[in-house]
C-alpha cells in the first residue's frame, strides 16, 4: 500500500510525464519517469510477505500507578532472506506506540522494549500488535498484525500502613483460618460439611433431619472490620490529580486490612464497591476493583451513609473525601455511633493548609485541618462532624503514613 509521499510521488511522476509528452520537455519526462520507477521499486520492495513470528507480553502486567511497565516484543526472522526496514507499532489506550526494528538475518532472535503509558488507573486495551514494512524512501508499506489485544491493570499507589485498632480486643496474630470471619467465638450459623471441617463442629440433630453433614460456622467478632467510604463525586475534590490522591488513599488503608486477612468493606455514593471476607487473595482484590473506580454524578455523599445504614456496624469506620463540596457529609452523624471509631480524610491541597504532612491535631482535627470550605457548605459541614469525628488533611501519600501511624496509636 502506498503512503501519502508515495501518492503524492505516483501523481507528480504522472503530471511530469504528461507533460513531457505533451509539451516537448525531456527534462520533465526523465524526472516524471524517475518517479513513476521510484513508486515500482518501492511497491516491489514491500511486496514480498514478510517471514517472521512475533510475540508479545506486558512486564508487569499489574503495576502501581506512575510505575514501569514494558512492552516486550520477541521477533524471529524465519525466512531465508534478511529482513530490513521494519518498524513495531503497538496501540496503548488507542495511542500508537512505535519503535524501529533492526536489521535481522535468516534465523536471529530480537527483543524489542518500549515503555507503556500509566499515568491513570484503569484497564488498558494493549494491541493488537503491528509490523510495518517500509522501502528506503517511504513510499510504499506493508502492515501485518499479529497476536490479539492484552491488557495492563494500572492500580491505585498505596503506601504500606498499619491496621487502626478498632476499639475492641483482637486477635494479636490476626485470623487463624483461610477467612478472617471464621474463628472460634460466637455461632453463625449451620451449612453443609465440607473436606476439612473440625468433625467436633458437626450439629448432629441437624444432620439427623436433614440427612446431610452439617456443621457449626463460627464466627470471631472481635475481629478488625474496615468500612471504607470513598467519595467519588467530582464536585468534592479541586482537581483530578485530588481524586486520584483520594483513591490512593482508599487503596492504602484497605490494602493495609485484607494484606493482614482481615475484613474490608468499600462504598461510594452509588453504592458498595466491593466488600471481603479476609481470605488470602483480599488484597489484590482491593486493588483490582479501585483501579476501575470512575468518579461519579450524584450531587451529594448522603446515599454512601444509607448504605451503612444496613450493613453491619462495628469496627473502623473511614471518610475519604476532598477540600470542595461536601454535601450529604452531615449524614456521617446518622451512623457514627454503629461503628467502635470513625476518621475523617479530606485529601487535596485546597483547604487553606500548608503543603506537606497533616496530622491530625490535639483537637481531633487536622493540623492541616480544613480551614475554608472550598465549595457549598464545606465548612459549615466540616465543622459538624469535627467535634465527634477526628479529621485528616492529606496532601500526598506521605501524609497520609504519618498522620495514620499517629492516629494508631492515638
Amino acid at each position: 500500500m502506498l503512503s501519502a509521499t508515495g501518492w503524492g510521488v505516483l501523481f507528480s511522476g504522472v503530471a511530469l510525464t504528461g507533460a513531457g509528452y505533451g509539451l516537448g520537455y525531456s527534462e520533465a519526462l526523465v524526472l516524471g519517469s524517475a518517479c513513476l520507477l521510484a513508486v515500482v521499486v518501492a511497491v516491489v520492495w514491500t511486496a514480498p510477505r514478510t517471514e517472521l513470528t512475533a510475540r508479545r507480553r506486558i512486564a508487569p502486567r499489574k503495576v502501581s500507578r506512575g510505575d514501569d511497565a514494558d512492552g516486550v516484543v520477541t521477533l524471529v526472522n524465519t525466512g531465508r532472506g534478511t529482513r530490513r526496514g521494519l518498524r513495531a507499532t503497538d496501540l496503548c489506550g488507542g495511542v500508537p506506540l512505535g519503535v524501529d526494528v533492526p536489521v535481522l538475518s535468516p534465523g536471529e532472535e530480537h527483543e524489542v522494549r518500549y515503555a507503556l503509558p500509566t499515568e491513570r488507573r484503569g484497564r488498558i486495551p494493549v494491541g493488537p500488535l503491528k509490523l510495518e514494512r517500509t522501502d528506503p524512501l517511504g513510499l510504499s508499506r506493508r502492515v501485518r498484525s499479529y497476536g490479539s489485544v492484552d491488557t495492563l491493570v494500572v492500580r491505585p499507589r498505596v503506601c504500606l500502613l498499619p491496621v487502626l485498632p478498632s476499639g475492641k480486643a483482637h486477635h494479636v496474630e490476626g485470623p487463624t483460618s483461610d477467612t478472617a470471619d471464621d474463628g472460634s467465638l460466637t455461632f453463625h450459623a449451620l451449612r453443609e460439611y465440607v473436606l476439612g471441617d473440625d468433625l467436633r463442629r458437626v450439629h448432629w440433630r441437624s444432620t439427623a433431619r436433614t440427612g446431610t453433614l452439617m456443621v457449626r460456622q463460627m464466627v470471631d467478632v472481635s475481629l478488625p472490620h474496615t468500612t471504607i467510604v470513598l467519595d467519588s463525586r467530582p464536585a468534592a475534590y479541586q482537581d483530578e490529580d485530588d481524586f486520584e490522591l483520594a483513591v490512593d488513599t482508599a487503596a492504602s488503608i484497605g490494602y493495609a486490612a485484607a494484606r493482614s486477612n482481615f475484613p474490608v468493606h468499600l462504598v461510594c455514593e452509588t453504592g458498595a464497591i466491593l466488600h471481603t471476607d479476609g481470605s488470602g487473595n483480599d488484597a489484590d482484590a482491593v486493588l483490582d476493583r479501585l483501579a476501575l473506580l470512575g468518579q461519579s454524578t450524584r450531587d451529594s455523599l448522603a446515599a454512601a451513609f444509607d448504605e451503612l445504614e444496613q450493613a453491619r456496624g462495628g469496627g473502623s469506620l473511614i471518610v475519604v473525601t476532598g477540600t470542595a463540596d461536601t454535601s450529604g457529609l452531615t449524614a456521617l452523624g446518622r451512623v457514627r455511633r454503629r461503628f467502635d471509631r470513625a476518621v475523617l480524610l479530606r485529601v487535596g491541597a485546597g483547604a487553606g493548609t500548608d503543603p506537606g504532612v497533616a496530622g491530625p491535631g490535639p483537637s481531633g482535627a487536622g493540623a492541616g485541618g480544613p480551614r475554608t470550605g472550598g465549595g457549598t457548605g464545606g465548612l459549615a459541614e466540616a465543622t459538624a462532624v469535627a467535634a465527634d469525628v477526628p479529621q485528616m488533611h492529606i496532601t500526598s501519600l506521605r501524609a497520609l503514613l504519618a498522620g495514620w501511624r499517629w492516629e494508631a496509636v492515638r
